[in-house]
């Protein structure tokens, strides 16, 4: 199997949730000219190979247009709509505390107000740590292995911070030995706006999902990573969206606003251990200079809820 039918059997892989084969492959083109897949299917399919297309060309992205969630089987395990007037500090840790890239995170960045958990940027000059670029993220307490993660919510505007939520092991993932190729320890960025510039106006109102572990082969400094895709939103700043992961035995499967995006089993396959469930507003190793020469600016993530789905026993 070449390289172009490598790719057209993962696209068809997640548009029609078959094993990623080529006997699969051909067994589609079948159905397609006998008729025996709704017209329906056939349009995603026509769709999903243009995009892939325009995307490998001209690195457009591609809008999301896979099969819609389906949770039968799933119950909430845990939820949090962020009511009342702070954290809840029995179920989430401030994480990451102190010097973090250009600037610092500190706990006085994430407030709850109006049913939303708010993460602010913002340069502050008697802050936690002293002057500096502020920023915030938290974690759950609680370990997660497998079921389904979701969030809802408005991206901050802008280029330089990004707004993030994502699983990591605790500890680190990209140690060789540790991580097995993702086997036992792996980065899920389930969703990161970082491609907000003013620079690029197609990249606007779009979100990245990515893998990074390490082990995947005797290159021990190399992180690996699998990006599924750069995914266009209508708008990511002013509407709330919704962003989930799927992580079953077999792969990790990704969603934007119930609709599938892309599936991967990269590295060893699926993680096996538990991993901590992460919310951050991000700062870079940089900020530009149109943010760093207004020290009055600000900028905020706004969460709606987060909830966790695992299948019933």
């Amino acid at each position: 199997m070449n390289k172009l039918e490598e790719i057209i059997v993962k696209l068809l892989g997640w548009t029609y949730g078959q094993k990623h084969s080529f006997v699969a492959f051909k067994a589609l083109l079948y159905k397609l000219a006998c008729g025996k897949i709704p017209f329906r299917r056939i349009a995603i399919t026509i769709f999903a190979l243009i995009q892939l297309f325009l995307s490998a060309c001209f690195r457009t992205p591609q809008i999301p247009c896979g099969e819609e969630l389906d949770l039968s089987g799933y119950v909430p395990v845990f939820t949090d709509e962020f009511v009342g007037n702070e954290l809840n500090t029995d179920v989430w840790n401030h994480r990451c505390e102190g010097t973090r890239r250009f600037g610092f995170n500190a706990d006085s960045q994430v407030t709850v107000k109006n049913g939303t958990c708010v993460i602010t940027g913002e340069y502050l000059k008697q802050g936690k740590y002293g002057a500096g670029w502020y920023t915030g993220a938290i974690a759950l307490k609680k370990l997660y292995a497998r079921g389904y993660f979701e969030i809802r919510c408005k991206c901050n505007r802008d280029y330089g911070f990004w707004s993030a939520f994502w699983l990591q092991a605790s500890g680190d993932p990209y140690d060789h030995v540790r991580s097995d190729g993702g086997r036992q320890a792996v980065e899920v960025d389930i969703m990161e706006s970082y491609n907000k510039t003013s620079k690029s106006r197609l990249m606007m109102n779009t979100i990245d999902s990515t893998i990074h572990c390490n082990g995947v082969d005797d290159n021990k400094e190399k992180i690996d990573s699998e990006k599924i895709g750069t995914f266009y939103i209508n708008d990511i700043f002013d509407t709330y969206n919704t962003y989930g992961l799927m992580w079953n035995e077999d792969e990790y499967i990704f969603y934007i606003n119930g609709k599938e995006t892309g599936r991967s089993s990269f590295g060893k396959g699926v993680c096996v251990n538990p991993e901590e469930v992460i919310v951050s507003l991000e700062i870079p190793e940089q900020l530009p200079e149109e943010i760093t020469g207004n020290l009055n600016y600000k900028t905020q993530m706004v969460v709606d809820y987060v909830k966790i789905y695992q299948l019933a026993e």
